[in-house]
């Protein structure tokens, strides 16, 4: 799912990232659940080079996560994709094979299982940039069907099919395929897609743009089909997850006539979407993420608050802000994207801190203890 890169603001990355594990117990003791407090881990790096940052994660389990962003922000001409994976100990960036001229900046990674994923971007050769993994590396792969000018934002993937999404010649695009056979999707009205979700081969969301308001889009029997939207001018979507056939959170903002931004989410509940009341505040959102269970995670910035790590949690009923702890140092912490790791009972967030210089570091925040209860 894609976000755009912020103005300059503030970053401090530090600590190591604390994995949740199950708790030892002496020989015969009763077993006891720890109580499920919550809590933000300590924030690490992935180590990019010098102002770099994430701009999306997906986890396959508490050893296998993968993150793509982009290393030298600020320079054009050296600026180059990144992707790196954490096995539960470290984090290590992956090559990606069968590519003479370099990713550019990557906004959006899936994972289909621990063995299928896939990540789209920008290309050197100015061309829009799809490359899938195996698990161990990564390999481009040209489609035919793509040209100079496209361009891809978000992508999704369930066991051998995925989904991209982005814009072709100011037109809404997607990109459909399964390795070796792609089919592309576009409408005949302006707009933009920015992100999708899938539940199954049949049954998915879309998100974005018109440049006037929302769009969304909604695949059913393999066909997508643009969808009944709130009527909300200057409104727009960046990211969208799929909890269920009945529960889906749709997140962006909306531009005012007066100038500035105020945060946009939109629920699924089956039959409509429906905007969702929130908390007063400067606040932009970018990601959106759940456990299937109801709850969602949305990730993003408090402009009041730029110090602290910020999620929005959504139960289907309320709204509440979740905080880091405020450092001393200026910073600001903009958090690109979540994704909820089943069995682990965490969410972890990608994106960049930037420090009082404009200087950008990678950063990783972890919240613990969400929904689930770690088992003796």
């Amino acid at each position: 799912m894609t976000r755009r890169l912020p103005r300059r603001a503030l970053v401090l990355c530090a600590g190591g990232l604390l994995l949740l594990s199950p708790q030892t117990f002496p020989a015969h003791a009763d077993p006891v659940s720890p109580p499920a407090a919550e809590a933000w881990q300590a924030p690490v790096s992935a180590g990019l080079s010098s102002d770099g940052s994430l701009s999306d994660v997906a986890g396959v389990s508490a050893t296998s996560v993968w993150a793509v962003g982009q290393q030298s922000v600020w320079d054009v001409w050296q600026s180059r994709g990144a992707i790196t994976h954490w096995n539960g100990t470290s984090w290590s960036e992956v090559g990606i094979r069968n590519d003479p001229t370099g990713a550019g900046p990557l906004r959006s990674v899936a994972a289909a299982s621990a063995t299928e994923l896939w990540a789209v971007g920008e290309g050197h050769d100015g061309l829009p940039y799809l490359a899938r993994g195996d698990g161990a590396s990564f390999d481009r792969v040209i489609v035919d069907k793509l040209h100079s000018g496209d361009w891809l934002g978000g992508v999704a993937a369930v066991p051998g099919r995925m989904v991209a999404v982005g814009r072709r010649d100011k037109l809404p695009m997607l990109v459909t395929g399964t390795g070796s056979k792609w089919k592309l999707t576009h409408l005949p009205d302006r707009g933009t897609l920015y992100g999708v979700a899938l539940s199954g081969k049949s049954d998915g969301w879309a998100v974005g743009d018109t440049g006037g308001k929302p769009l969304i889009m909604r695949q059913s029997g393999g066909r997508w089909k643009t969808f009944k939207t709130p009527e909300i001018a200057g409104g727009y979507l960046r990211d969208v997850h799929l909890d269920g056939p009945k529960r889906a959170l749709a997140v962006g903002g909306v531009y005012r006539e007066a100038g500035g931004i105020v945060p946009l989410v939109l629920s699924w509940n089956g039959k409509k979407w429906s905007r969702v009341s929130l908390p007063a505040g400067d606040v932009r959102l970018y990601g959106v993420t759940g456990d299937r269970k109801g709850h969602f995670w949305i990730s993003g910035v408090d402009l009041e608050r730029p110090g602290e790590a910020f999620l929005l949690r959504y139960d289907g009923h309320t709204v509440k802000a979740l905080r880091g702890p405020e450092t001393a140092a200026p910073r600001t912490v903009r958090l690109q994207s979540a994704a909820y790791l089943p069995g682990t009972g965490t969410v972890w967030t990608v994106g960049h801190v930037v420090d009082a210089s404009g200087k950008y570091t990678d950063v990783i925040e972890r919240f613990g203890g969400t929904s689930e209860r770690a088992k003796p």
